[in-house]
């Protein structure tokens, strides 16, 4: 996905590549034969997958996948996603790189290729973490608790809207409890009639793509 529509050889996209490439602004070069490629690569996830403190396992795939290069392109911004992997599995907080200074991140890359040497990415990913966990704690705090109802009937919310306006039904109270008994369980059937009418009441123009309605849908039950 993130080297879609950016490579010369649209097959090329997914898979590890078969050519040598060249990195701008440095004289390293990468390995270039496909299957001393594709053993490194297998090894640098086993290593990985050894490695098992989350912020080691992280920043271990920062340095390695840029340096394997194993993508035609976007090996940097695998890298990053990568990273987060070993961070949302133990439940920490996601790494992002908004705040992080261009020219130090570079140049800390620049430092493993040429040098071998990781202290200066170091420096940039535990600033990178610690800014991250600011962001995350201040937009966590400013958002309201999800409702586990909510959650456990997404997809049944979906379909009984779906039912009332692709039916051009009236949202009635006997309506609303007969689609709730074919929905939810019996001890959450008042609950979820209740969800039901307050989506319903909320509902227009703007908002029915959430319910995978089409515009002309919804208008025809309105005047209906």
């Amino acid at each position: 996905m993130l080297s879609q529509n950016l490579l010369r050889e649209e097959s090329a996209c997914g898979r590890l590549r078969r050519r040598p490439v060249e990195i701008s602004g440095t004289v390293f070069q990468p390995l270039a034969m496909p299957q001393v490629l594709e053993d490194c690569f297998r090894l640098l996830l086993q290593k990985a997958d050894a490695i098992a403190d989350p912020f080691e396992q992280a920043f271990f795939l920062m340095v390695q996948l840029p340096y394997l290069q194993p993508f035609e392109d976007v090996n940097k911004r695998v890298s990053r996603i990568g990273a987060n992997i070993p961070l949302i599995k133990h439940n920490l907080c996601p790494l992002s790189f908004i705040d992080v200074p261009e020219r130090a991140y570079v140049e800390g890359t620049l430092g493993v290729y040429e040098l071998n040497r990781v202290e200066l990415l170091q420096d940039v990913f535990v600033w990178a973490y610690e800014r991250s966990c600011q962001r995350y704690l201040a937009i966590t705090q400013s958002m309201i608790e999800p409702d586990p109802l909510k959650i456990k009937y997404r997809e049944a919310l979906i379909e009984a809207v779906q039912a009332v306006v692709k039916g051009l039904l009236a949202p009635s109270p006997q309506t609303l409890a007969q689609l709730a008994v074919g929905l939810a369980s019996v001890a959450d059937q008042a609950a979820f009639a209740q969800l039901l009418a307050d989506a319903l009441r909320h509902l227009h123009e703007g908002s029915v793509a959430r319910y995978r309605l089409k515009r002309s849908e919804f208008l025809a039950w309105q005047a209906r």
